[in-house]
């Protein structure tokens, strides 16, 4: 038995004790990871730095911080989402009892990212322990050094047969996709989603695939052009552009175009000085593969600001490209690094039938102060999600379901949502063995006023105060006494 097939028959015999049913061991579970969080800041950080040379601070502004509000959420709130759910009666169910029972699915498989390892792996975890499911966790193997960490101190602070560390790389992954779960929850490119589904459906598991794309940043001639392209370049050039929701390219009207270059040169100055190199609040690269493929985007493209690198550093410089074209070699792909390209449009519907000719993205961003125009985008364009006047900040409201559609991916989370998605809200109807008269509408022989009656009681929803039910029960015995009388002997 390989060791991926032990760890997750450990998580399902585990799960099989149903230790998870329980509410305070759930929100036991998660405060242990609150601490790891609060406790091991410092690991974190130094694994990070050296992963993606990011920041002690960037560190908890970026990937921990995010988590700490995410679990103390839901620990507020874990006992209403686990509880039966009331739901509509008709008149044929008024006096049964309907209601929504949310249930743990079983073994959750997560599969992480490595441009935010802890955010996009441990995110999908909270929701999987405050389900009531467990978990095999497979940190991404590109982030070397905060997959050891993750190995390491997860079985420190939470039950480790219930919730698993397996690292490793492809041979590992597909190993894992050989087993049996409950649901699979992969973060990640397009082209692995599509093998994570394929390997899903030998078992009919269900997916959730948070992958990516190419986000169009729409920017109206008429907006305040100062704080729009300082959003945007925080947005591109944070984590150095490797986020799954950076904006990938920039539409404006080719006279603005200009006037947005020089904006966010003066933005990479004053966020990363003179030289972004030696600023310790710029990232680099993840590694020399990804930073060939990124600098191999430029081949064809005008350079307007930044292009400057260095391989053996992993660096490339805050750079965007002017005047280019849909068919340029930046265009094709999602770029995942710090390029970013102008798109001449000469109109908003310009802009639109663009972004509709192409995939699904992950988010849309628009800049305007115009009302009208940000919902004329949000009704005519399809996105995972809709961003007015900022970027990325919508990923920390957790009030919304974060995904995407299509190419973007399936599936969606984040608080509640994290907890229904990794739920099965099992319906249940309690009905007692009494005024059988009123069935008798449904028994055979069929006949035309036997549907009538059917007619009126299962089209009628029931929306009345407790008064009012217990008067229409009285009516309703009344006609399933006139039932029991032959009403329907003819």
């Amino acid at each position: 038995m390989s060791r991926e097939q032990k760890a997750v028959e450990r998580a399902r015999k585990a799960f099989a004790t149903g230790r998870t049913k329980s509410l305070e061991y759930r929100i036991n579970q998660l405060k242990s990871l609150q601490r790891l969080i609060e406790e091991r800041q410092k690991e974190i950080a130094d694994a990070l730095k050296k992963d993606l040379s990011r920041s002690e601070v960037g560190t908890s502004l970026y990937e921990t911080v995010g988590l700490e509000g995410e679990i103390q959420q839901v620990i507020r709130n874990l006992a209403k989402w686990a509880a039966p759910r009331p739901a509509a009666k008709n008149l044929l169910t008024l006096s049964d009892q309907v209601y929504i029972q949310p249930q743990p699915l079983g073994v959750i498989l997560i599969i992480g990212a490595w441009n935010y390892p802890w955010a996009v792996t441990i995110q999908p975890l909270i929701g999987a322990i405050a389900a009531g499911n467990a978990a095999v966790i497979k940190p991404s193997e590109v982030s070397v050094h905060t997959s050891k960490v993750m190995e390491e101190l997860l079985p420190l602070y939470i039950d480790k047969e219930m919730y698993p560390v397996v690292t490793g790389g492809v041979s590992e992954t597909q190993e894992l996709l050989k087993q049996r779960f409950d649901h699979i929850f992969y973060t990640g490119n397009c082209a692995v989603g599509k093998l994570i589904m394929e390997a899903a459906s030998k078992y009919l598991t269900p997916v959730t695939l948070e992958l990516g794309g190419k986000s169009p940043c729409y920017i109206d001639k008429n907006c305040d052009l100062t704080i729009a392209c300082r959003r945007i370049a925080w947005g591109k050039y944070s984590n150095c552009g490797q986020t799954c929701i950076a904006p990938d390219y920039v539409l404006c009207d080719p006279s603005i175009q200009d006037r947005v270059i020089e904006e966010i040169r003066k933005c990479v100055k004053e966020f990363y000085t003179d030289d972004p190199k030696s600023c310790p609040d710029y990232g680099r690269i993840i590694n020399q593969r990804h930073f060939k493929r990124v600098m191999a985007l430029l081949q064809d493209s005008t350079l307007a600001v930044g292009g400057e690198n260095d391989e053996s550093q992993c660096y490339i410089a805050p750079t965007v490209l002017k005047d280019v074209k849909p068919e340029a070699k930046v265009m094709q792909e999602e770029i995942f690094g710090p390029l970013l390209p102008i798109i001449n449009v000469s109109s908003v519907d310009e802009a639109i039938k663009f972004i509709n000719e192409r995939e699904k993205p992950l988010a849309l961003y628009i800049f305007t102060s115009d009302n009208k125009l940000i919902q004329r985008m949000i009704s005519e364009t399809s996105s995972g999600g809709v961003l007015a006047n900022d970027c990325l900040v919508h990923y920390s409201v957790s009030s919304l379901p974060f995904g995407g559609v299509g190419n973007s991916g399936m599936g969606s989370y984040h608080g509640k949502f994290s907890f229904d998605h990794l739920s099965h809200l099992k319906g249940c109807l309690i009905k007692q063995l009494k005024m059988e008269g009123a069935n008798q509408m449904r028994y055979a022989p069929h006949t035309a006023k036997k549907l009538s009656w059917a007619r009126f009681f299962m089209l009628k929803e029931a929306q009345l105060s407790k008064l009012g039910r217990l008067a229409l029960l009285g009516m309703l015995a009344v006609i399933a006494a006139v039932i029991i009388q032959g009403y329907f002997a003819d």
